[in-house]
């Protein structure tokens, strides 16, 4: 259940970024299954809710959470499936430090408290300010 909940994610997250951003998504979602600020579980992660709605968007869109295009699907799959079972940390991307990411066109009311780490794609990773 984890690998479909992690697939979803980098699915409606990521599915149209190169594939580097991709492995970058399912990495922060991990990362915040081992922070002790977030859910303990990967599909508690992907659907956890709060005040300021869905930590990812596309869990509360009123859309169809059945991904639509399968060849994308397939490479999520992978994308999950690989960093799930990432154990020894060559992938490497992230530090476990960076929670938090968003795509470059929007604005969100968290970045202030944040610092940029990295860029792939359209998605812009962050780490909470020390």
């Amino acid at each position: 259940m984890a690998a479909t909940c992690l697939a979803l994610n980098v699915y409606f997250e990521a599915r149209s970024e190169p594939i580097i951003g991709q492995f970058a998504v399912a990495q922060v979602t991990l990362n915040r299954v081992k922070s002790s600020d977030y859910p303990d579980t990967v599909c508690s992660v992907v659907k956890q809710s709060n005040a300021n709605g869905c930590q990812f968007s596309w869990f509360c869109d009123g859309k169809s959470d059945k991904p639509k295009d399968n060849e994308a699907w397939a490479i999520a799959q992978w994308v999950a499936e690989i960093t799930i079972s990432d154990e020894d940390g060559s992938l490497n991307l992230m530090p476990s430090s960076v929670i938090h990411y968003h795509a470059d066109y929007v604005n969100p009311f968290w970045v202030s408290s944040c610092v940029a780490v990295r860029k792939y794609g359209r998605h812009i990773f962050y780490r909470r300010k020390t």
